[in-house]
């Protein structure tokens, strides 16, 4: 019998888009939302290894499709338009494929509470004069009130992603309101991966990422967690998976975007654009 060679050398963003990649089924429907590679990533790595027959739908073509090309910056929509099965407008994706297929999709949230909760709005205490203004919701205020495949990824855990109380709610997560579907059933960080499965679907800790300890997640929540029981390391990625998701999946390193700010993103911007034009 083989053993698994686990790497002896990855990164953070290696680990969390080899942690999405595993909550994939083959044969399932899996949706991408807008600018979100390290997503794209893990779907990718899944297909490549176990769910071969998994199909992707996307926002940023409204279509479907069954093969799939590298995360791309300047040719986005390649993918979409170049390879779909078939093209829906947002209508018929928003009151048909949706609610019919019941696709599984990972949202990224800007600030989630301990149910699920999410907000991608407004940060700041007044709507119409806040401190931040985020993207917007797309489809999720929509989706999380009827489906049941929700999960969820924040590349940078801190307390101002994990809040006790939402400055707005623009995603339904494991609220008493709720008549149907459920919340998320699922969340990884850069910190570790989590579930739903505590006292009235609160999010609870489950495994803890290489090197990582319980006292460091709870000090960059911001409420008590719940801890499972048999809380235990996050297995780290194979070394095939670390050489699918470098080589093949996205030679370009698009998903590490993710997880930067500032210069040190504006500077990885300028130098995957130089590639991408075979200027590097």
């Amino acid at each position: 019998m083989e053993t698994t060679k686990f790497a002896d050398d990855f990164t953070v963003d290696e680990l969390i888009s080899v942690c999405i990649a595993r909550q994939i089924a083959n044969g399932e429907l899996i949706v991408q939302g807008l600018a979100t590679p390290l997503v794209m990533a893990g779907y990718i790595l899944a297909k490549l290894t176990h769910a071969p027959d998994v199909l992707f739908a996307s926002a940023i073509g409204q279509s479907l499709c069954r093969g799939w090309a590298p995360p791309s910056l300047s040719h986005a929509e390649a993918m979409w338009l170049d390879k779909a099965l078939i093209t829906f407008g947002f209508t018929r994706v928003a009151t048909e494929l949706l609610p019919r297929f019941r696709p599984k999709e990972f949202f990224r949230p800007a600030q989630v509470d301990p149910y699920g909760n999410t907000n991608n709005v407004f940060i700041g205490q007044d709507y119409h004069r806040p401190r931040l203004r985020l993207p917007g919701s797309g489809g999720i205020a929509d989706v999380t009130t009827y489906g049941d495949q929700a999960y969820l990824y924040v590349p940078r855990h801190s307390r101002i992603v994990f809040v006790e109380r939402l400055d707005f709610r623009s995603g339904l997560g494991h609220h008493p309101a709720r008549k149907r579907g459920r919340g998320p059933r699922y969340l990884v960080s850069d910190l570790g991966q989590f579930d739903f499965e505590g006292p009235e679907g609160r999010m609870r800790l489950v495994t803890l990422h290489p090197g990582v300890t319980l006292r460091r997640v709870q000090r960059k929540t911001g409420f008590p967690l719940e801890v499972a029981p048999d809380l235990h390391e996050t297995p780290p990625p194979t070394a095939e998976e670390v050489h699918l998701l470098r080589e093949v999946v996205d030679p370009l390193g698009i998903r590490r975007l993710e997880l930067l700010s500032g210069q040190a993103r504006r500077q990885m911007l300028r130098e995957i654009l130089a590639r991408e034009s075979g200027g590097a």
